[in-house]
């Protein structure tokens, strides 16, 4: 399979790129790689790269999302910190991906077990980590159908918070980036939510937390991103 080169990324539209992430994702998970080059696809791309898609993923060694998407190289940004939150330096990347370099496509993506989650679940304090869990800590206060043993010991409580917290990513990147926000508008960028299991591999994307204006959905609005 070859790389992506400017003519593919120019037909792609974010609703095709949500589909090559799926079906990439279904590859991995039957164990069904598509045949690639990379050395091959390395010298395609020494003079430049065209991703279809940007990816803010967790750290977490199990998740590379070249490897879940079943993508080679110069197909995709990938943007990872830990617990997969939103700062200042990752919209600016993002805009770099969408609006310089035309990605098509944002996924927010969490996974199951996460230890940053988990870490904010329990309230951890420990240096620089301080702050990065602070950003999940409002994920933890939304997550109110557990009452009782709110802490990492609790999977289904775990899950819950990895959910918001993927849906909440989404929705502050949408409403702290004026860039992002307008290629939105014109349906030139989508933006979905989505959860890796590390167990079996799967990707499930939120229904609730995709916004792609096109003509399965004419009538997105930013407007309608901030009534969530």
């Amino acid at each position: 399979m070859k790389t992506h080169n400017k003519e593919t990324q120019a037909q792609m539209t974010p609703r095709k790129a949500l589909k090559f992430l799926q079906d990439g994702n279904t590859r991995f998970i039957n164990n069904l790689k598509a045949n690639r080059n990379l050395l091959e696809q390395a010298n395609d791309t020494r003079d430049g790269q065209w991703p279809f898609a940007t990816i803010l993923s967790c750290i977490d060694s199990r998740t590379s999302a070249e490897l879940i998407f079943d993508q080679g190289l110069g197909d995709v940004f990938s943007v990872r910190i830990a617990g997969n939150i939103v700062n200042t330096d990752i919209l600016g990347s993002m805009e770099f991906a969408c609006k310089v370099a035309n990605s098509k496509l944002i996924v927010v993506l969490g996974h199951s077990k996460c230890g940053a989650i988990k870490g904010a679940c329990d309230h951890i304090e420990m240096g620089n980590l301080t702050e990065l869990l602070s950003k999940i800590q409002p994920a933890v206060y939304q997550e109110t159908e557990t009452l009782n043993d709110r802490t990492s010991s609790n999977v289904e409580f775990v899950e819950n918070v990895s959910i918001i917290n993927v849906k909440r990513s989404v929705k502050n990147i949408i409403e702290r980036s004026y860039v992002l926000e307008q290629l939105l508008e014109t349906g030139e960028i989508g933006i979905v939510g989505a959860m890796h299991d590390i167990e079996t591999g799967k990707v499930t994307f939120y229904d609730d937390a995709t916004y792609i204006k096109d003509e399965l959905n004419p009538d997105f609005s930013f407007a309608k991103v901030r009534e969530i």
